[in-house]
């Protein structure tokens, strides 16, 4: 099905015909829902959100933290409902511009487009960037070239074909998952409090052990969404994941089901299981594990989240580069860049091209720049492009669209998406905001320039689900 969006009356879709045909063989309808479910999993890497992201919110959260990433999977719930929703309607490897296009048109999809690039870049390297921390019982290296080696690595990886990728991140997951599982175990067999302080959790601050509010959690609320995240790039495999008019809404649910799972449970045995919690404030499970397992125990955990990351690299630098191919399949850029980022690998069926724009600059990225001072940023274009992509499923129902999976209870969670998370975004620091600003303004000054110039032949935005390449 080819979309019109925003087309010019009189205007013909032969330039979306063509731009369909340059792309030449296409990307093939290989991945199962499980295949998805291993890749998107490994995307989310529910070992670093655990070992990483979980920590810091215990400085803050105190036991509450069980709480508060239980609110954090509900509202990504509404999230993933709104992904699902889109995802089945619109299944183009563009994901969420792709989406967007389709319901609020061109203008705002392509802005959709901007703030999914700062992602692309971006995430990953800063992932990367965690690895050197997990190797320090083995070896000392440099974090950014550590990072910059695992950028490179996991580009190399992406560009085989996807079915590849699929078996050998569902080994680093394995080993992922038995990771965080260890952490589990072994929280359970050294347990020091019942099950009511998860019930009626506490903070401990200024030497003081405080009840966990409301306010805390809502505080804390954005990050505990944000443990969870990636579940959302089930819309980048759309094009290679087989009847993606179901099997995408089964791949986004099963994959936050799963993820969250790997994520709590650990979680809420260690908060169970500390000596006393001023321990989570100021401890890691790192250490935590050297306290319950020894120290063979720790160093083998810790290389589990070195896999982790990787994982989660290789992952991500896949999937982006989905995007990055899409948007030359669409006509996002001059013809020679459509061309090229259009390329696929002949044996491997892989966009190449696109995967080596995301890898390269990564390293790059991760080596010669402090990209964790952009952290905030990436926060607010998370928050940025989950309330267009919530207003876009409370839109979508008053439009004529392929069928798709629908969600229940509509127009909820898309309504409390655009509730809860615009309250985060309207929260964030103002150089955060005025710097996704600026990067939306020269977005839309490309727009104006280049792509509106001529609508009937940049930037059309097909949806390929009618038209699968079948695997040789």
């Amino acid at each position: 099905m080819t979309s019109t969006t925003d087309l010019p009356a009189g205007a013909s879709t032969d330039a979306s015909t063509d731009a369909s045909a340059a792309t030449g063989k296409g990307l093939a309808r290989v991945l199962g829902p499980a295949g998805g479910v291993l890749m998107v999993l490994s995307c989310i890497t529910p070992a670093s959100s655990l070992f990483i992201i979980v920590p810091e919110m215990m400085a803050s959260q105190g036991s509450g933290v069980v709480l508060t990433v239980i609110a954090g999977i509900v509202v990504s719930v509404a999230v993933g409902a709104c992904y699902a929703e889109l995802g089945t309607r619109v299944a183009s490897a563009g994901g969420e511009y792709a989406m967007v296009t389709h319901t609020l048109g061109k203008g705002v999809g392509w802005l959709t487009f901007a703030l999914s690039g700062v992602l692309l870049w971006l995430i990953p390297p800063i992932i990367a960037l965690g690895t050197a921390d997990y190797l320090t019982d083995i070896l000392t290296i440099d974090r950014g070239l550590a990072a910059a080696v695992v950028m490179l690595l996991s580009a190399g990886i992406a560009i085989l074909d996807v079915r590849s990728n699929a078996f050998v991140t569902g080994i680093f997951l394995g080993l992922e998952v038995l990771a965080a599982s260890v952490v589990a175990v072994l929280g359970v067999f050294h347990l020091q409090r019942g099950p009511g302080e998860l019930v009626v959790p506490h903070v401990v601050g200024e030497g003081a052990v405080n009840p966990f509010t409301a306010a805390i959690l809502v505080s804390g609320l954005t990050v505990g969404m944000f443990v969870v995240s990636g579940f959302g790039t089930a819309a980048y495999l759309a094009e290679e994941i087989v009847e993606p008019r179901r099997n995408v809404a089964r791949v986004v649910f099963w994959s936050l089901g799963l993820g969250g799972v790997v994520i709590l449970v650990p979680t809420i045995t260690t908060v169970l299981a500390v000596d006393d919690l001023g321990a989570l404030a100021t401890g890691n499970f790192s250490e935590f594990v050297r306290a319950w397992g020894g120290d063979a125990t720790a160093v083998a955990v810790n290389l589990g989240i070195a896999i982790a990351i990787l994982n989660a690299a290789i992952v991500m630098v896949l999937q982006n580069a989905r995007v990055v191919y899409a948007s030359g399949r669409d006509r996002s850029w001059p013809e020679p860049v459509n061309r090229a980022v259009t390329r696929v690998h002949a044996r491997w069926g892989s966009p190449w091209v696109a995967t080596l724009i995301i890898g390269i600059p990564g390293a790059v990225l991760a080596y010669a720049i402090d990209i964790e001072a952009l952290l905030g940023i990436t926060s607010v274009v998370i928050s940025a492009m989950y309330v267009v992509v919530a207003l876009s499923a409370l839109k979508v129902r008053r439009m004529e669209s392929a069928a798709g999976w629908r969600m229940p209870l509509w127009p909820l969670p898309p309504l409390l998406v655009v509730v809860v998370v615009g309250y985060a975004l309207l929260s964030s620091t103002g150089t955060d905001l005025a710097i996704t600003g600026a990067l939306l303004l020269g977005a839309f000054v490309y727009y104006l320039a280049y792509l509106a110039r001529k609508p009937e032949d940049r930037f059309i935005v097909i949806d390929p689900t009618d038209d699968p390449v079948l695997a040789d």
